[in-house]
């Protein structure tokens, strides 16, 4: 039994997925937490079940979105006195078992916050594929494309990764915002502004057609204004921040 890492999965209305994806966490990890953000499909309803000191159902009762959800468990989790979580999505996109590989690398180098870097496979949306570079180019712009004593943020959106929780929590207490969609990449920025250095580790990730049982909530017009939204305000803190940006990029 980890005392320091656990797994969090936050799900909504993701149907059989959400049992399926955490049945395989918990194969990898002896640690998994889900938190079910309002849903109403009934998919949690085979986890109340389950009976294992290392698993833990957190139902919040209204949908507030992927950041709230996480927040409500790192939240848990620190006061439990867990150190790292890795994230993971409900739908089966992303590969759990990767979940070893990317731990081990977090207790190598524990004050790095671990990305997932996603290889896609022939299925992924070529549309979202082409368009997550937009919010690449902005990340790196954002943190002058490195971080102070690691690497430059490969990916701002892939949620398989792992995050220190206390300079995280720091970071949301402090903020209205990172409580949606917009949580992925505003907390890598945000995070390498602290200081906190990333480690990028590829990953497989996998879109499960509608027939397949995959299930997808994002929505290209509203998430991509949230996100539009999200990068106008990255760049204005950017900006007041450019000569200490400055200053660590010339001694990284």
């Amino acid at each position: 039994m980890s005392r320091t890492h656990l797994v969090v999965i936050p799900s909504y209305n993701t149907g059989p997925r959400l049992a399926e994806t955490v049945a395989a966490a918990r194969a990898a990890w002896p640690v998994v937490w889900v938190v079910v953000d309002g849903s109403t499909d009934g998919s949690a309803a085979p986890l109340r079940a389950i009976q294992d000191p290392g698993f833990r159902l957190i139902e919040r009762p209204s949908n507030g979105g992927k950041g709230a959800a996480l927040h409500d468990a790192f939240e848990a989790a620190a006061s439990a006195g867990f150190t790292h979580a890795l994230a993971m999505d409900a739908d089966g996109q992303h590969p759990a078992d990767r979940i070893a590989d990317f731990m081990s690398a977090s207790a190598a180098h524990p004050e790095a916050m671990i990305l997932g870097t996603p290889v896609f496979g022939p299925e992924a949306p070529r549309l979202r594929v082409r368009g997550r570079r937009i919010s690449n180019w902005w990340t790196g712009l954002e943190t002058l494309w490195c971080t102070r004593g690691g690497e430059p943020i490969a990916d701002s959106l892939y949620g398989f990764r792992i995050y220190p929780i206390a300079p995280l929590l720091e970071v949301m207490r402090r903020t209205q915002f990172m409580r949606r969609y917009d949580f992925d990449a505003e907390a890598a920025v945000r995070l390498a502004w602290r200081g906190v250095p990333a480690c990028n580790i590829p990953a497989a990730v996998r879109y499960f057609a509608p027939a397949e049982g995959g299930v997808s909530h994002f929505r290209y017009g509203r998430d991509n204004l949230l996100l539009t939204g999200m990068h106008t305000r990255l760049v204005f803190g950017f900006l007041w921040r450019l000569p200490a940006l400055l200053w660590r990029r010339s001694r990284a």
